[in-house]
């Protein structure tokens, strides 16, 4: 039987005043099991958040596909994401959510791009032996947090935030490649306008035109930095959000047509079978939300 999934906004489980929030795992399937909420539910999350995995072995579903947990690996979220967690909880570590905006507002356009590059990552690993390293920011984090005094509280969890953040990326054994700055920031203005106006087109070289950049160009930076073509990148977005919405059990096949902007209920259906061997409705009978498509 398909799954439904729910919306999960940051205040939901969170107790802060500033949309910050730092707490073990075992206190998070603890207050979860006081709201009566199950984790194993897939559920579509409008924050982001960082996972950092102390110690233990299980797994994590994001989108459909099944990321492995053990000591130093570290998973970024990213706003609608659609996750599961397993049902008993068999690692230990961290979680930090928060509101995009208290990291990304009044931040140098160096910083940005290291927070933007970092969460464009599925997973990171550093390695169970540098976990020690990001003690002195979880402990700053959870004094801060804890702290009554709220002068300057924001800025204090965005400055240590950012540190944490650095010294992940500096200690992750797949050293991630540091993008030109203008490049990235075309690939970032493609997904914004993408999220934007799929409803409305499907072309990726209409969306080089919007944006100014020659068809070529916008190639080039999408295979540099997805490793997908422009084309197979909106395809893949397509796919993705398709499948997020059979999910959530909201809309029948004809009203997610629409609302992915296929005019045609049949050319919707060709596009989800020529990349899934499925249905939508075949999709939606399957899905357990655990796959490894």
């Amino acid at each position: 039987m398909p799954v439904e999934i729910e919306n999960i906004i940051f205040s939901r489980f969170v107790k802060q005043t500033i949309p910050f929030e730092f707490i073990s795992l075992h206190e998070l399937y603890k207050r979860c099991k006081q709201h009566a909420f199950d984790l194993s539910n897939a559920h579509r999350i409008e924050f982001h958040a960082l996972i950092i995995i102390t110690k233990g072995e299980g797994t994590h579903s994001i989108d459909f596909k099944v990321q492995k947990l053990f000591p130093g690996v570290i998973l970024p979220l990213t706003k609608e994401q659609v996750h599961a967690f397993e049902k008993q909880k068999n690692v230990s570590g961290f979680v930090i959510s928060f509101e995009e905006n208290l990291i990304t507002q009044n931040i140098s356009e160096q910083n940005l791009f290291h927070f933007l590059q970092l969460f464009h990552n599925p997973t990171i690993l550093i390695g169970e032996e540098n976990i020690k390293l990001l003690t002195p920011f979880l402990d700053l984090l959870q004094n801060i947090i804890t702290n009554q005094n709220t002068n300057l509280k924001p800025e204090l969890i965005k400055s240590i935030f950012m540190g944490l953040l650095f010294q992940i990326k500096r200690h992750s054994i797949y050293q991630h490649k540091i993008f030109e700055s203008q490049r990235f920031k075309h690939f970032l203005a493609f997904k914004q306008l993408l999220t934007e106006t799929y409803q409305d087109n499907h072309n990726a070289k209409d969306y080089a035109k919007k944006l100014s950049v020659s068809y070529k160009y916008l190639n080039d930076v999408c295979k540099e930095i997805s490793n997908k073509t422009a084309k197979s990148f909106i395809d893949n977005w397509l796919l993705l959000e398709i499948k997020r919405n059979i999910s959530e059990k909201k809309y029948g096949s004809q009203e997610i047509a629409f609302k992915m902007g296929f005019k045609e209920p049949s050319n919707f259906n060709r596009f989800f079978k020529k990349h899934t061997g499925l249905t939508p409705n075949q999709f939606k009978k399957n899905n357990n939300l655990i796959t490894n498509s």
